[in-house]
C-alpha cells in the first residue's frame, strides 16, 4: 500500500468514510486548540544527535509488565470503533498479535472483551471505564480476570464528557438518525455502507448484557451515558484495586501530585494522557507533562504515553522524555479508516521504520539509549 504517513491515511479516511464518523474519529474537544497542541508540542522538541556510532544493528524491542515486545509502541484503547470501520476491534487485536506488540481494548469497544481475549490467546489488554452503578462496574472488572486479561487501564479523565462540537454539529447518535444529509453522505460512501449493512450497526459490546436484551442500539448509548460517573475518586480506586488481582495502570494522568498518589495508592503504572484531545481542550499536552512526571515517580515506575503522536519519531522523542511505553489512537484507527486491514500493516510498518530511522540518526542502536538523548528545553 502506498499510504505510509498519518496526513496521507486522514486523507484517504475523509474520502472513504461518512463525515459523521470521520469526525468522531478526527475531532476534539472544544475550538480543538488542545487537539493541535498535542500535536504540535512533539513538534516544537528538537533532538542533539551524536555522529560516529555504528549503527548498523538497531533493535526496537522492548520490555513491560513482564513481556518483551517487538517494538516499544501499541494499540490505544478506542471506543465505537465499528462506526468508523466495522471489524476494527479484530484488525487491531489480530495485528498485535501477529507483530508482537500491546493492544487495549476499550469498554466502548464495538467487540467484547471475551471475543478479543480469544484472538489475543490470552494476553490481552482492557480499558474500563468506571461505571456508576457499582455492581456493573465490578462484574465488568470480574469478566475481564476471568478472559484472561493481563493489564487493567482504569481511565480517571472522564467525570464527564468532553464537549465535542463536531460531534454536536452532525447529531451522532446510535441508531444513526435517518436525514437527507446522512443518507447523502452514507450513499456516497459505499463502501463503509455495504460493511455496516453486513455486521449490523454498531453496538456497545461490552454493556449490552446490562440493559434489556432486546434493547436497540440508542438505548445502549444512552446506557452507557448514564454509567459516566463524576463520583470517581481515589476510594473507588482503591476498591478496583483491591479486587483486580493483576497490572493495574491508571490512565489520563497529567499533573505529577497525581502521578505519585496513583504510584503509593498501588497502581503498577500510569498513561499521561489528554485523552487524544477530546476532554479538557486547555490541558497541557502529554508531551509537555510527561518530564515533570517522570522526575516525580522516579525512574523505575512504569509510565506510558498517548495523545498527539504522529509517527515514529514522535515515539522516540516520548521515550526520550521518560516514556517507557507509547500507545497510538488515532494513527492506527485513521489508517484502517483509509485503507482497511492492509492500512493498519502499512501505518505499523512506517511508525517502525521511521522509528528505526530516528535511532540511527541519533547515534543510537537500542531503544534504551533514549533515555539518555538530549533534547534541550
Amino acid at each position: 500500500m502506498d499510504l505510509k504517513t498519518f496526513d496521507e491515511f486522514r486523507r484517504s479516511a475523509r474520502r472513504r468514510i461518512p463525515r459523521v464518523a470521520f469526525d468522531y474519529l478526527d475531532g476534539g474537544s472544544g475550538t480543538e486548540v488542545g487537539l493541535a497542541e498535542s500535536v504540535d508540542a512533539f513538534e516544537r522538541l528538537r533532538f542533539v544527535p551524536e555522529v560516529l556510532v555504528n549503527v548498523d544493528r538497531i533493535d526496537l524491542s522492548r520490555s513491560l509488565f513482564g513481556r518483551d515486545f517487538a517494538l516499544p509502541f501499541g494499540f490505544a484503547p478506542l471506543g465505537l470503533t465499528g462506526l468508523i470501520w466495522p471489524g476494527a476491534d479484530r484488525f487491531l487485536a489480530e495485528t498485535a498479535v501477529d507483530r508482537n506488540m500491546p493492544h487495549v481494548l476499550s469498554t466502548a469497544a464495538s467487540t467484547s472483551i471475551e471475543d478479543i481475549a480469544d484472538i489475543s490467546g490470552g494476553k490481552s489488554w482492557f480499558q474500563l471505564y468506571v461505571a456508576a452503578d457499582e455492581a456493573v462496574a465490578d462484574d465488568i472488572v470480574d469478566r475481564a480476570d476471568k478472559a484472561g486479561v493481563e493489564v487493567l487501564f482504569v481511565t480517571v479523565d472522564v467525570p464527564v464528557p468532553g464537549l465535542r462540537m463536531r460531534d454536536l454539529r452532525n447529531g451522532l447518535q446510535l441508531p444513526l438518525r435517518p436525514s437527507l444529509r446522512l443518507g447523502l453522505d452514507i450513499a456516497t460512501h459505499p463502501a463503509w455502507c455495504l460493511a455496516l449493512a453486513r455486521s449490523g450497526m454498531p453496538r456497545f459490546a461490552n454493556i449490552e448484557r446490562y440493559t434489556d436484551p432486546s434493547a436497540s442500539a440508542g438505548q445502549l448509548a444512552k446506557f452507557m451515558a448514564a454509567q459516566s460517573s463524576g463520583r470517581l475518586d481515589w476510594a473507588v480506586l482503591d476498591r478496583i484495586r483491591q479486587r483486580w488481582p493483576r497490572k493495574l495502570v491508571i490512565k489520563g494522568v497529567l499533573s505529577p501530585g497525581a502521578a505519585e498518589r496513583a504510584r503509593d495508592a498501588g497502581a503498577d503504572g500510569i498513561v499521561v494522557s489528554t485523552h487524544g484531545g477530546r476532554q479538557l481542550n486547555s490541558a497541557i499536552a502529554s508531551i509537555d507533562a510527561l518530564p515533570a512526571i517522570r522526575a516525580a515517580v522516579g525512574p523505575d515506575f512504569p509510565v506510558l504515553l498517548d495523545s498527539g503522536v504522529r509517527s515514529g519519531e514522535h515515539v522516540a522523542k516520548a521515550i526520550a522524555r521518560g516514556a517507557d511505553f507509547v500507545l497510538l489512537g488515532r494513527l492506527p484507527m485513521m489508517a484502517i479508516a483509509g485503507g482497511g486491514e492492509a492500512g493498519l500493516n502499512s501505518a505499523v510498518d512506517h511508525v517502525a521504520d521511521d522509528l528505526r530511522r530516528t535511532l540511527a540518526l541519533l547515534g543510537i542502536t537500542t531503544v534504551d539509549e533514549l533515555a539518555g538523548c538530549q533534547i534541550p528545553s
